[in-house]
């Protein structure tokens, strides 16, 4: 490819629904919930191809981001209002950064992937694709299950059956249409109709995602931005995501997929999931962290670092204790941890 790859690694989240490891002052990115390095730094290791590299964040948590990643630019965004006004502005920033029309790889810091290489391999190409379509694209992940916290996106059927490789006559296609975490139901149909996980993984260049947003509710931002106000461009708008914003409405949109082991660890469950192992006397929980005794108890999940835990005659909970905090809940409750923080938040204590 003749233009520069630019890695975009979204870094401003606190991670709210893993209260309370995640606070305030510890966004998730920063926590080493995989292995002794954190999200964010692992994370880094799978953009080594890209030619230039840029972490964006908020402006409180700039300066621990080269604790982390020495090697990446930082760029802070002026407000926090969730992916749309972030990407675009980083879209708007990096063409200016790089001299010249870039392609940006744009990923999320809390991602939990088995093969960084294949993933690499599958993120560079999707740059390709971005250069060769002059359009946006997603990457999908192959789902493992009818997973109802995630979205979706169904590729467009007209074309040839995707599959995962690097002919470019197959690996990628239009998008239907996206679906925003569907019942469990409504999930195996999507999944049977060759629907894939929407990883929030996007490769386009610039002028393409700033093209694109001239024609969505974030066309405010991109004329403040082309008036050097970024400051008044955020306030003019809402939050909003990229893929209700920008993605669902584009008219050329293209998914390609992703085949590795592949995680958003945003949830406590999906920690379990990931790296969680058997109690001593009952294989059937699963202990992120702590000491835990386990006596007619399953399916639950641990995370206690610093504590001792005895389950008793409990099933499908959550216990997560850090510091002076600890979380009790049932595990289907996990992605309600944001009414948590958000109450946290009215008190000062979060």
């Amino acid at each position: 490819m003749d233009r520069p790859i630019v890695a975009c690694v979204l870094a401003g989240g606190t991670g709210s629904r893993l209260y309370p490891a995640s606070r305030s002052d510890r966004p998730k990115q920063f926590l080493s919930l995989v292995g002794e390095r954190s999200l964010l730094a692992r994370t880094m290791d799978r953009t080594t191809f890209a030619d230039e590299r840029y972490v964006l964040t908020r402006g409180s948590f700039a300066d621990e981001i080269h604790d982390h990643a020495p090697e990446a630019g930082v760029l802070v965004e002026p407000a926090g209002k969730d992916t749309g006004p972030a990407l675009v502005y980083a879209a708007w920033r990096l063409r200016d950064l790089s001299g010249r029309e870039p392609v940006l790889v744009c990923l999320p810091s809390d991602h939990h992937v088995a093969d960084d290489a294949a993933f690499a391999a599958r993120l560079e190409r999707a740059a390709e694709i971005a250069g060769e379509t002059d359009g946006l694209v997603t990457l999908g992940v192959e789902p493992a299950r009818p997973a109802t916290g995630y979205g979706y996106v169904v590729p467009d059927r007209d074309g040839p059956s995707l599959e995962t490789g690097d002919d470019p006559e197959t690996d990628y296609a239009g998008i239907d249409r996206f679906t925003e975490k569907p019942d469990r139901e409504e999930a195996t149909r999507l999944i049977e109709s060759g629907a894939y996980w929407n990883a929030g993984i996007f490769a386009w260049t610039p002028s393409a995602l700033l093209r694109a947003a001239r024609t969505s509710p974030l066309a405010p931002l991109v004329e403040a931005l082309e008036a050097g106000d970024p400051g008044r461009g955020f306030d003019a708008i809402d939050p909003v995501s990229v893929d209700y914003a920008i993605m669902e409405r584009a008219a050329e949109a293209y998914v390609t997929p992703l085949s590795v082991g592949w995680d958003d660890l945003g949830t406590w469950d999906a920690v379990g999931r990931v790296v969680g192992r058997s109690a001593e006397r009952d294989g059937e929980n699963r202990i992120v962290d702590g000491d835990v005794l386990s006596i007619d108890a399953s399916n639950n999940v641990v995370a206690a670092p610093d504590a001792h835990v005895s389950l008793l005659a409990v099933d499908d909970l959550l216990v997560a204790a850090f510091d002076d905090r600890i979380v009790v809940a049932p595990r289907g409750a996990s992605q309600r941890l944001r009414a948590v923080v958000e109450a946290l938040r009215e008190r000062d204590a979060f």
